[in-house]
């Protein structure tokens, strides 16, 4: 699907990323404040996270039938849009129409699926059992796996398989997770191929939700809310940041579904991906949580921002300025809307807030589409005009950022239905209150 905004490429996960750089800080002995603190256990679980129940048993698997759809729907749209084949490395997308889980590494693991014909797979002759087991409960049972040593070009493999389906000049779609190195040495390999991008099959698929795909998201985002209603509850001053994240830890496992959370106190909230600096939490300080969970490979996405205690005067009006400007992109959301237009409308709230003009104060876009990645297709940001669809999910989380002193966004995530947008949780209720 054509799209001018040309940042829908390869994003950061941003939640790994802070991960890994936590854990190496902590292994240089340089986080103990912030990484240090002991984990809970049944004696010292708070009240509201030990009566958190399980929703495990809500969450039902993709099922092969379901991504053989998508094998299918991909095909076709690789037959509107020209494209001879898809090819995909180890990531999301191969996850999502196959269910293979596979990391990249410098050795090139891949599938390949025509738009019409045999698939086939490219793979390390020593891990073909492994490819075997995982392409067998995929829908690709019958896909040729073709194997390479180590001292053998696994691109003229790959260039091979191109020729025997006929397709040898053909345009073959590359996903966007493949790595250069070897999407640049499958055009030397594949000379008389054309390399173009699959973001038009890839996105075209995932951008737009099944029923199933919509319900898992809503537990996620349902479990989401459950452990930082009862992490807020546990909360008391003089904890710290590690604090925190144990008592998100231990919440997440009573819901039954891994996820984490970042938290920002005081003037670090006013940095919308927070700091490395250890925090402590104090009364009258604002608090910004965000993060979300995985259920069954789909995320949530929720930042809730509040104070333990009294906020002040400038807290208050800040907040209800930011409610404001997510109310308005929520409301601004319709079948056949451009997706920049829900970036102004929240953005021209908080410049009629004296918070403006452009991203002065709101540094950052509206929105960004939400599915098995955190951060997929499409964006909600000026200048991107793709058209709003039913079955699109996006965050909507407008903020103001104050240097120096504090910053609040409120963050729910929400799917497009032909009736408007729709949150998968309850806007934020104040600072005081956030989840009543």
């Amino acid at each position: 699907m054509k799209n001018s905004n040309s940042s829908q490429s390869l994003h950061l996960n941003r939640r790994a990323w802070l991960r890994n750089v936590l854990r190496n800080v902590s292994r240089a002995g340089g986080a103990a404040a912030l990484l240090g603190a002991i984990p809970l256990d049944a004696a010292t679980t708070p009240p509201s996270i030990a009566a958190l129940e399980s929703m495990r048993a809500q969450a039902k698997p993709i099922t092969t039938a379901e991504r053989q759809a998508r094998i299918e729907r991909a095909q076709e749209l690789m037959g509107q849009f020209k494209i001879d084949a898809l090819m995909m490395a180890g990531g999301t997308s191969l996850n999502y129409f196959t269910g293979i889980r596979w990391g990249n590494s410098e050795r090139l693991f891949s599938v390949v699926i025509p738009a019409k014909g045999r698939a086939f797979s490219v793979c390390p002759s020593f891990e073909e059992s492994r490819a075997v087991e995982q392409i067998a409960k995929s829908p690709l049972t019958d896909a040729q796996i073709m194997t390479w040593h180590e001292d053998e070009s696994p691109f003229a493999l790959l260039a091979k398989g191109l020729k025997e389906r006929g397709i040898a000049t053909g345009a073959i779609g590359v996903e966007e997770r493949v790595p250069f190195a070897f999407s640049d040495e499958i055009r030397k390999a594949a000379a008389g191929a054309t390399l173009v991008s699959a973001n038009p099959v890839t996105a075209g698929c995932r951008m737009i939700k099944s029923a199933h795909e919509l319900e898992l998201m809503s537990i996620a985002n349902t479990a989401t809310l459950k452990v930082y209603k009862a992490v807020w509850q546990a909360l008391q001053p003089g904890m710290t940041q590690g604090d925190a994240r144990n008592l998100v830890e231990a919440a997440y496992a009573k819901v039954g579904f891994p996820g984490e959370a970042s938290i920002q106190v005081g003037e670090y909230s006013a940095n919308p991906h927070g700091s490395l600096t250890p925090q402590t939490i104090h009364e009258g300080t604002l608090v910004l949580i965000d993060d979300g969970c995985t259920v069954e490979g789909y995320q949530s996405d929720i930042t809730r921002s509040f104070v333990l205690g009294k906020p002040t005067d400038k807290m208050k009006q800040v907040f209800d300025i930011v409610h404001a400007a997510q109310k308005a992109a929520l409301e601004a959301v319709h079948v056949g809307a451009e997706c920049q237009s829900i970036d102004a409308a929240a953005r021209q709230v908080i410049t009629d807030g004296g918070y403006g003009p452009d991203y002065k104060y709101f540094g950052h876009r509206v929105g960004h589409g939400i599915g098995m990645d955190g951060h997929e297709w499409p964006y909600l940001v000026r200048g991107n005009k793709t058209l709003l669809q039913a079955n699109m999910c996006f965050s909507d989380e407008p903020g103001i950022y104050i240097p120096g002193e504090f910053g609040v966004r409120l963050e729910d995530d929400m799917h497009v239905t032909p009736e408007g947008g729709v949150l998968f949780t309850p806007q934020s209720h104040s600072l005081e209150h956030p989840f009543d």
